[in-house]
C-alpha cells in the first residue's frame, strides 16, 4: 500500500491577501489529517511573490496546536541561512508541542534569489559548510554531545524529551542523495521541481551508497510530486490552467500570484506552446482514478512506498477537494472529527 502525504507551499492567489494563504495552509493540514494523510510538510521561501511561506517553524507550531495525529515537517529549512543550534532548538520546541510527530527536513538551496540569500546570511559561501551544518544539527537534535574541541562541546539544544525530531535530507540533485546516504538519513527528492529529471539516478545513488545510522537501518526515500484531481477530467484540466500560466510566466521571469483558471490562458509563442505541451503531457492531472493510476505507476518505477503530494489551485476548496478525492481513491483511513 502506498502512503500519501501532503506538501503545501502557501501559494498566493490573485484577489486575496497573502496572509490568507498562511491560514489556508493550517486549514489544509487539519483537512489532510481527517482524510488520513501520513505527513503534512510546509516549505520555506523568501521574497517570493508566489510562495509566501517564509517561516516553516512558525507555521508548524500553529498547525501542531490544531492537529493530533498527522506528522508535521519542514520541506525544508534552508540550513545555510541559519545556525544549526538555533534550528535544533526550534524543532525541539516543536517536538515538545507535538511529541513524536515532527520531521525536520533540511535543504541546501537558498529558497530565494542571491541578493535575498545574502541578506539572510551575509556569508556568501555558507552553503559550502552544509555537510558540517547537517552533522551538527543531527547531533543537537538527537541530544548527542559535541566532541571535545568542537566549539559546541558542552552545549545542548533544549527542551529535551522522550522523543526527538526526525531529520530528513531534501534535494533535487545527486548532492543531497549522496549526503543523505553518507549520514544515514531519510531522503526526499523534489520531483515537482525537476519535473522528474534526475529522480531515478538520485534514488539509485542514495540506495546503493546508504550507510546505516543510529536512527535508520535501511534506506528510506520518498518523492514530492505535483498532482491535481477533480471530479471530472475536464474540470481538473480547467483548474490546471492556473498552474500552466504560472509556469509559462515564470519562464519569462514574471512571478506573481496564481490567477483564476478562467483568467489564466493567454496567447503563447511557438516555443512557449511546445513547453506547455510538454508540461501537460507529463502532468499528473485528471479524475481521481486517472491520477491514482499515474501515481501508482510513478511509485512503482521509483520503488517508493510513500508519495508527498503538492497541489496548486487558485480556489482553496478545489485544492481540498483534490486531496479528498485522492484519499478516497487510495482508501486512506479517515480519522474522527
Amino acid at each position: 500500500m502506498i502512503k500519501l502525504s501532503a506538501l503545501d507551499q502557501s501559494v498566493a492567489a490573485e484577489g486575496r491577501h497573502q496572509s490568507d494563504a498562511i491560514r489556508q495552509t493550517v486549514h489544509l493540514a487539519q483537512h489532510c489529517e481527517k482524510l488520513g494523510y501520513h505527513r503534512f510538510w510546509v516549505s520555506e521561501h523568501h521574497s517570493h511573490p508566489s510562495i509566501v511561506g517564509t517561516a516553516p517553524e512558525v507555521l508548524m507550531a500553529a498547525i501542531a496546536t490544531q492537529t493530533q495525529r498527522i506528522r508535521l515537517g519542514s520541506a525544508g529549512v534552508m540550513l545555510p541561512h541559519y545556525a544549526p543550534l538555533k534550528v535544533a532548538e526550534q524543532f525541539r520546541v516543536l517536538d515538545a508541542l507535538a511529541p513524536g510527530r515532527i520531521d525536520l527536513g533540511v535543504g541546501r538551496a537558498p529558497g530565494s534569489d542571491g541578493r535575498t540569500a545574502q541578506l539572510l546570511n551575509p556569508n556568501r559561501y555558507a552553503s559550502e559548510n552544509f555537510p558540517q551544518q547537517v552533522m551538527e544539527l543531527q547531533a543537537w537534535v538527537q541530544g548527542h554531545p559535541m566532541p571535545a574541541g568542537h566549539p559546541g562541546h558542552g552545549v545542548f539544544a533544549y527542551p529535551s524529551g522522550p522523543t526527538s525530531p526526525a531529520l530528513w535530507m531534501l534535494g533535487s540533485s545527486d548532492y543531497g542523495a549522496q549526503l543523505a546516504a553518507h549520514l544515514g538519513l531519510p531522503y526526499a527528492f523534489a520531483y515537482f521541481i525537476t519535473d522528474g529529471q534526475g529522480a531515478d539516478q538520485a534514488l539509485d545513488i542514495y540506495r546503493s551508497t546508504f550507510r546505516p545510522s543510529e536512527k535508520l537501518a535501511r534506506p528510506h526515500a520518498t518523492v514530492c510530486v505535483w498532482a491535481l484531481a477533480a471530479d471530472t477530467e475536464a474540470e481538473a484540466w480547467r483548474l490546471f490552467e492556473s498552474r500552466a500560466r504560472w509556469r509559462m510566466d515564470r519562464n519569462l521571469g514574471r512571478i506573481g500570484p496564481l490567477l483564476p483558471p478562467d483568467q489564466a490562458p493567454r496567447p503563447y509563442s511557438a516555443a512557449e506552446q511546445a513547453s506547455l505541451d510538454s508540461l501537460r503531457a507529463n502532468a499528473i492531472v485528471g479524475d481521481a482514478q486517472q491520477v491514482r493510476t499515474k501515481l501508482e505507476a510513478l511509485a512503482g518505477r521509483l520503488e517508493v512506498d510513500e508519495l508527498v503530494i503538492i497541489t496548486w489551485t487558485h480556489d482553496a476548496s478545489a485544492q481540498r477537494r483534490s486531496y479528498e478525492l485522492l484519499a478516497q481513491a487510495f482508501s486512506l483511513s479517515p480519522t474522527a472529527s
